[in-house]
């Protein structure tokens, strides 16, 4: 199996503490994804997802734009190395019940791995492996 830098998004949308909950709605809705990566001075902090704005903000019927990111961004994530194996990665996403992990090398952000990438992966492996079979048994 390949390594987390074979199949992690590189281009990874982020958006530093400081700014508000609005502010980062409207990321997420233009770039049609699903969380942000929280930085602070270029070092993650944190991650914010869609679930994060449903609990913090509309269940307590918040104003997003008064509602800066740091108070309802979810401060624990799980990360991994570039070198790592898709196989370790899956293993850890299963084992901690996670959709995502970071990517990092010296701390430094340099890519996301999600479930849906995982999944993708996996059925391209399946394909090519039933292919290879098909050929072998003509």
């Amino acid at each position: 199996m390949g390594q987390i830098r074979d199949i992690m998004e590189k281009d990874v949308i982020t958006i530093e503490n400081d700014k508000t909950a609005q502010d980062a709605a409207k990321i997420i809705a233009e770039n049609d994804i699903s969380f942000l990566v929280v930085m602070n001075d270029g070092i993650p902090q944190g991650v914010l997802s869609e679930s994060d704005f449903v609990r913090r903000i509309a269940v307590e019927d918040k104003k997003s734009s008064e509602v800066l990111i740091s108070e309802i961004m979810s401060y624990k994530f799980r990360s991994v190395d570039p070198t790592t194996t898709i196989e370790d990665a899956i293993q850890k996403m299963l084992n901690k019940n996670i959709r995502r992990l970071l990517v990092l090398d010296n701390e430094k952000l340099v890519g996301v791995v999600t479930q849906t990438d995982l999944a993708s992966y996996l059925r391209d492996q399946l394909l090519v492996d039933g292919t290879i079979k098909s050929i072998s048994n003509d």
